[in-house]
């Protein structure tokens, strides 16, 4: 059988944003932002905090607790170079990103280096202060490639866990297009309020939106979150510079869903079920596929789900949603875990048919992105009204900016 790989033209994903129109700053009340509404192709527009007023009293929202790092740390050689480097992923001794964190001096990490060629050879160092003790942080570049560099950090005192070296020394890695450095109140701006899980280097956006007066309104109407972890790489600000979607490589991202999560999902089957963000969406999708991969494979060690598994031939029956969940739950089962640790790099494109989400709240995404092809997927070229209205009536586009509720029909 052939496959029925997306092959997309971008240019047909493509809006003229203009800078002025970029946020550089989140408005003053994370939930007082602009909420644009497209509910069965009607476009509306309101205010954040009345969101539990779009949502059906038996709504279940999926929402992801990855917590930003501060992954920017900045050296000073002696001759005064100034030595950028940015931590995307732990080097081969972790397989758990979370636990990562944890690990105490010293560890290797995979870093892009910023003003590379002023440092040739030699240690890297600096100090500052945490709890009142003065910590020398150094890092040894052992590993050079085209796109990134294997570095060793090492710190004394050696106590302190890496998660405590970044919050310490590091900066906030605010994505490329605010154009501007890192201030004191992005620390928790760029945080969203169910950030538990330290991993990602740029936040899952949609959730910023989010207060203690929003999720209280939605409890009190009866809707309920259940919680996911995607810790969002750096690749999610990779450009799509192919022609075509098809030419496309996606970038691999990790998450965890623990058992309840997954069995309150399967609870859920046949109501709605909304993702807060395209993260939490790509993470739920991605277990549907995860679990005909696990029916699949036997003595599968790392679950891996590459970009187009939904689009591979498929000689088989339709797989429902319900005994593709219980799939991993039987998998979990088998080896006494309590959650699943997985890659994902799953493209959603038009053509792609949701299993388990039936609707989206999220921000405005950049042109030509692959996140836009994922907002086409859900509701068709609607998206283009969509972004045509928010452009004419004042909306703020990207990290910082407004946000959407898409239910489409």
């Amino acid at each position: 059988m052939e496959t029925h790989i997306p092959n997309l033209p971008i240019s047909d994903f493509w809006y003229d944003l203009p800078d002025d129109r970029i946020a550089r700053y989140p408005v003053p009340g994370r939930d007082r932002s602009k909420l644009l509404t497209c509910i069965g192709g009607k476009i509306g527009e309101d205010v954040f905090y009345r969101l539990p007023e779009y949502l059906a009293s038996d709504t279940l929202l999926i929402g992801n607790e990855t917590r930003v790092v501060q992954a920017r740390l900045n050296f000073r050689k002696a001759g005064g170079a100034l030595i950028e480097l940015f931590c995307l992923s732990p080097g081969a001794q972790f397989s758990d990103i979370q636990l990562a964190f944890t690990a105490s001096s010293p560890v290797e990490w995979r870093c892009l280096v910023g003003n590379s060629k002023r440092w040739k050879q030699g240690l890297l160092e600096k100090e500052f202060v945490i709890g009142g003790e003065t910590v020398r942080l150094s890092a040894e570049r052992l590993q050079k490639s085209d796109d990134s560099s294997l570095i060793r950090f090492s710190w004394q005192p050696q106590n302190f866990s890496f998660s405590d070296i970044l919050e310490a020394a590091g900066e906030v890695p605010l994505p490329p297009y605010l154009n501007r450095q890192a201030e004191e109140h992005d620390k928790t701006d760029y945080q969203t309020l169910f950030a538990r899980h330290h991993g990602s280097v740029a936040a899952p956006t949609a959730g910023l939106h989010f207060t203690d007066r929003v999720l209280d309104d939605l409890r009190s109407k009866g809707i309920e979150m259940a919680t996911i972890t995607l810790h969002v790489g750096a690749g999610t600000f990779k450009p799509v510079s192919s022609a075509s979607s098809g030419n496309h490589e996606m970038h691999a991202e990790n998450i965890v869903v623990t058992r309840n999560t997954i069995e309150r999902i399967v609870s859920q089957l046949g109501k709605p079920i909304i993702p807060v963000g395209t993260t939490s969406m790509r993470t739920l999708e991605s277990l549907y596929w995860i679990g005909l991969k696990i029916n699949a494979e036997v003595n599968i060690d790392e679950v891996i789900l590459s970009q187009w598994a939904p689009y591979e031939p498929n000689d088989g029956p339709e797989v429902e949603a319900h005994e593709a969940l219980h799939n991993i739950l039987n998998f979990l089962d088998s080896r006494g875990l309590d959650r699943l640790s997985a890659s994902t790099s799953l493209m959603i494109a038009p053509g792609y048919r949701f299993r388990l989400s039936t609707g989206l709240i999220t921000n405005f995404h950049q042109p030509g992105s692959t996140l836009l092809l994922l907002v086409a997927a859900l509701i068709g070229t609607s998206w283009k009204e969509v972004y045509d209205y928010a452009l004419e009536h004042g909306f703020r586009f990207l990290s910082y900016g407004d946000s959407c509720l898409f239910v489409p029909e």
